[in-house]
């Protein structure tokens, strides 16, 4: 690592979402308990001052990103729906150097995996609408696995 400035990576899981019978895995929709998660998690989020918002395009991951309420735009990445993490982390390396801190809104088991995969640390599991705060050293571009340190971790 290079003593640039850190980055920060924040990467959350949508919340809790309903199941409805005949309703497809992408509609789903957040339950109220959910929707209450995802306010909270973007009260905690907030401070962090996030400079954009990489998310799925499943109506849960949309809704959880809107519930976060950072003041940063919400660009749809329809390559994080149903992703391995190696396929986030390439994602996320095309993330511009402007960007400072960046939240990635998705779906297990792939964020949990990329946690993973950068920290070493996350074993706890990541149940609906927790979320990891991972600082950087370098740009992204210079994503590795093992080149990140939990900085903090919530569960609802």
């Amino acid at each position: 690592m290079n003593g640039a400035p850190m980055k920060t990576l924040i990467v959350v899981r949508h919340a809790t979402a309903a199941q409805v019978p005949g309703l497809a895995d992408r509609e789903r929709p957040l339950t109220d308990q959910g929707k209450h998660d995802a306010r909270q998690a973007g009260d905690l989020i907030r401070p962090l001052r996030p400079e954009l918002v990489l998310c799925s395009p499943s109506v849960r991951t949309r809704q959880t990103a809107d519930l976060l309420g950072v003041d940063a735009p919400i660009e749809i990445e329809h390559d994080i729906y149903e992703a391995y993490a190696d396929e986030l982390l390439d994602l996320l390396r095309r993330t511009g150097p402007e960007v400072e801190t960046l939240v990635l809104v998705g779906h297990n088991p792939g964020v949990h995996e990329l946690v993973l995969m950068l920290t070493g640390d996350g074993d706890a599991g990541f149940p609906p609408g927790a979320y990891a705060v991972i600082g950087l050293h370098g740009g992204w571009q210079d994503l590795d696995p093992g080149t990140g340190v939990l900085v903090r971790a919530h569960r609802p």
